[in-house]
C-alpha cells in the first residue's frame, strides 16, 4: 500500500450513530485499499464520536474532526476537502453504502479514460429491502445539470490534481449540486458509469429531510449560480419535473 492515499473519501456525520458503523464498514471492504477516510463531525450529542474514534484507533486511514460548533453539511464536508491529500475525491454520506468494487471500479475508468469527473449508477434501499436503481446519463454538462441533479452525491468523484481542491458553496441544502456545478465549470463533462456500485438509504432522517429541498433549490439557483429571475424559474421547472420522475423510481 502506497503512503499516499489515491482516493479521499468525504464523510460529514452529525448524530449517526445508528447507520455510521455500516457506513464506514463499507469503505474498509473496499477491494482498493489506498484511501483515506475523512470524518468531519458536526458536534453530535450521541454516540457518534465514539464509533468513528473507535474506527479511527484500529485504522489509521479513518481520520476523524469534530468541528467546535454546529456548522451544517456543506462546512463538515468542506472541513474533510480541505484536509484531503487524495489524487481523486469522493463523497459518502454516514447514512448510505458502497459496494466492495465501488473505488476499484471507479478509479479505473478515470485512469483509464482520463475523466476528470465521475458518477456511478446506485440503488434505493431501507433496512432489510432494496428499492430502485438509479442509471444516470453517460455524461452531463453544466447547463444539463441545472435541469436537475443527475448525481448521486454518494456516487461522485473528482480529480482533485486537475481540477483542485473544490469545495462546496455554505448553504445547508443542496450544497453537493454546487459543488457538481462549480466543477462543470472546469471541465465540459462528467461522465456516468451505469454500474450500480452504491446504495442510497431513504429511510433515514438525512434522506427525508431532502424531500423539503425545493425552496433550498431556489437558493441555489439565485444565491450560487446567480440566474436571473427568468432563467431561475425556467430551470425550477425541470427541477421539479425530473425530481418527481426521480422520487417515483
Amino acid at each position: 500500500m502506497l503512503s499516499k492515499p489515491v482516493v479521499s473519501i468525504v464523510m460529514p456525520s452529525f448524530n449517526s450513530a445508528k447507520t455510521i458503523s455500516e457506513s464506514i464498514e463499507s469503505v474498509l471492504k473496499q477491494e482498493f485499499l489506498q484511501w483515506e477516510l475523512l470524518i468531519t463531525d458536526d458536534c453530535s450529542v450521541d454516540e457518534t464520536v465514539n464509533i468513528i474514534n473507535k474506527f479511527s484507533e484500529v485504522d489509521s486511514r479513518v481520520k476523524v474532526l469534530v468541528n467546535s460548533k454546529n456548522s451544517g453539511a456543506g462546512f463538515s464536508r468542506n472541513q474533510s476537502i480541505n484536509r484531503a491529500k487524495g489524487k481523486y475525491i469522493a463523497f459518502l454520506d454516514a447514512d448510505d453504502l458502497w459496494l466492495p468494487n465501488k473505488l476499484s471500479s471507479q478509479v479505473s475508468y478515470m485512469e483509464r479514460t482520463g475523466a476528470v469527473f465521475t458518477y456511478t449508477a446506485y440503488q434505493k434501499f431501507t433496512e432489510g429491502c432494496m428499492g430502485g436503481k438509479i442509471i444516470p446519463p453517460s455524461r452531463v454538462n453544466h447547463n444539463q445539470l441545472l435541469k436537475g441533479c443527475v448525481i448521486g452525491c454518494l456516487t461522485a468523484m473528482y480529480n482533485a490534481e486537475v481540477l483542485g481542491q473544490q469545495t462546496m458553496p455554505l448553504i445547508r441544502k443542496r450544497q453537493d449540486m454546487g459543488l457538481w456545478l462549480k466543477l462543470l465549470k472546469l471541465c465540459d463533462y462528467a461522465h456516468g458509469i451505469p454500474e450500480v456500485l452504491a446504495l442510497y438509504r431513504t429511510d433515514s432522517g438525512m434522506s427525508q429531510n431532502k424531500l423539503n429541498a425545493a425552496r433550498y433549490q431556489w437558493r441555489l439557483y439565485r444565491d450560487v449560480v446567480g440566474l436571473n429571475l427568468l432563467k431561475c424559474s425556467w430551470y425550477f421547472c425541470w427541477y421539479a419535473v425530473n425530481g418527481l420522475i426521480k422520487y417515483r423510481k
